[in-house]
């Protein structure tokens, strides 16, 4: 789960990581009101959207004035910003941040996450903040530092001196590095976060330190240990189908394909997307309806599958074990007589009631093919969407 920077940004203020005096308003009036409260010579109008890269497409401005810091948030309430993060709808500005202007000497990068193949947590920093670290890895990888972290011993001086010297800090800079970084730690392990980003972590005129942006991602599956996580969500910033999704305990991720996908288990989901791929065409979506689902949650499944416009064949892939396929046959009959769809919906049933479930859709409607395996469903998938174009 993804936060907005005004709500990651108290959390670095619960764990003593300096960042700069903010108000996030909802409203153009307010956003006067707060610049003139900040006090100062200028300040950040940051469009909140859980999207990275908003400055280089309009979501973050500089007002000299209040009443520029009104005009400029008027113009951003209301709208959706486009990034490289969102896809071509973007994402709905509902908030705007409104945060006093810091004299920056120079920009660092510094983030939080788990490495789940080493088993440890890795902080990583480079000396070249404020861009994309995608980009510095791959043109240049030396500027990039990664120190891990063994959980048990935990965070130890040496290693925040060592990120300290490759980022060039002296004095009590290294100091403050190290407050920092204990900070996030913290942070991440009390609130069960996966990955905590400093872009940029900056050095002001007085040579300190301060996040002058802030992101936190949480794991889901820890969300229901943590009320006060789980109330920040902002479902307007998630995909309304995922949301949908959740509510029926299904596995949903919507891609960009014309293939929609029903598949049960997520290793053999992946598998039926790979195929899709191989011969010749692009999943909708990735779909785990679960090992022990029932006639609803296929029912809700299919219905999110053919709500997505893209959709031009349904491939449905179930392996039965302790789902049986005769559950999976009547949720897509159910489905289809609540929708009245006439998409291509290819079926392949295997293991326990395969049989019963085959016989079941058998003659159902004349939209619905049968398929011998899952090589046989992706090609009658991917010649039946090419036939709709």
């Amino acid at each position: 789960m993804n936060i907005h920077e005004f709500q990651a940004k108290q959390l670095f203020r619960d764990y003593l990581i300096p960042v700069p005096d903010s108000i996030v308003v909802t409203t153009a009036d307010a956003a006067s009101t707060a610049a003139q409260t900040l006090a100062g010579d200028s300040w950040a109008i940051k469009a909140q959207v859980h999207a990275g890269g908003r400055g280089k497409v309009g979501g973050v401005k500089i007002a000299q004035t209040a009443v520029a810091a009104s005009e400029l948030t008027a113009a951003m309430l209301g709208q959706r910003l486009v990034t490289k993060q969102t896809g071509t709808e973007g994402l709905p500005i509902n908030s705007v941040l409104v945060e006093k202007t810091s004299d920056i000497k120079r920009e660092f990068y510094l983030s939080l996450l788990v490495d789940r193949q080493k088993e440890k947590l890795c902080f990583i920093a480079s000396a070249s903040g404020g861009m994309d670290i995608e980009a510095v890895a791959e043109q240049n990888p030396e500027k990039i530092i990664s120190v891990f972290i063994n959980p048990a011993a935990g965070l130890q001086p040496y290693q925040c001196r060592q990120i300290a010297f490759a980022l060039s800090l002296q004095g009590l800079q290294i100091k403050a590095l190290h407050s920092i970084m204990s900070g996030m730690l913290r942070l991440l392990l009390d609130k069960d976060a996966s990955q905590i980003e400093i872009n940029p972590l900056v050095e002001i005129a007085d040579d300190s330190l301060i996040a002058l942006d802030a992101k936190i991602n949480f794991d889901d599956n820890a969300l229901a240990l943590h009320k006060d996580i789980t109330a920040l969500r902002d479902t307007t910033q998630e995909d309304e189908k995922e949301n949908k999704a959740k509510q029926f305990d299904l596995s949903y991720i919507t891609l960009d394909g014309n293939i929609g996908c029903m598949v049960n288990g997520a290793g053999l989901a992946m598998a039926t997307m790979d195929l899709v791929k191989l011969k010749g065409g692009t999943p909708a979506n990735f779909l785990d309806v679960g090992g022990g689902t029932n006639i609803e949650k296929v029912t809700e499944a299919f219905k999110l599958i053919v709500s997505d416009k893209n959709v031009q064949a349904v491939l449905v892939n179930i392996f039965g074990g302790i789902v049986h396929c005769d559950v999976i046959a009547q949720g897509i009959l159910g489905a289809l007589q609540q929708i009245k769809t006439n998409l291509p919906v290819i079926v392949r049933l295997e293991g326990t009631h395969a049989e019963e479930g085959r016989l079941l859709l058998q003659g159902a409607a004349p939209n619905i093919f049968s398929a011998d395996n899952l090589d046989h469903g992706a090609e009658q998938a991917v010649s039946l969407a090419g036939a709709r174009l």
